[in-house]
């Protein structure tokens, strides 16, 4: 598992001669209608156990919460389970609003 920042993430993103992570947002319902990243997929983290088999271990993922606490927790746990991509973006939904989109709601 790797960290990465929000510029990086960003930048990332918006070059079209990488393939796109799938961006998993292990933060709670209510969390994610407040703000969350375009183009991600919620998975709250206490069901990613349980909906393993919705995720396919060749992808890359960004993991999503809104600190990076959860979402270390979350791809550690990925990583046992035998993913490789894995990234944990640090500072979470809010550092990406603080870094990219100052338009993203923080709370």
């Amino acid at each position: 598992m790797q960290q990465i920042r929000p510029r990086q993430l960003a930048d990332w993103l918006s070059d079209d001669s990488r393939n796109k992570p799938v961006l998993l947002d292990v933060r709670e319902p209510w969390e994610f209608e407040l703000c969350h990243l375009p183009g991600s997929q919620l998975m709250p983290m206490h069901l990613v156990p349980t909906r393993l088999a919705e995720l396919n271990p060749g992808d890359e993922f960004v993991i999503v919460c809104h600190h990076g606490g959860r979402s270390m927790q979350v791809a550690m746990f990925l990583e046992r389970q035998g993913f490789r991509a894995l990234y944990n973006l640090m500072g979470g939904v809010d550092a990406w609003a603080g870094e990219v989109d100052p338009t993203l709601r923080r709370y």
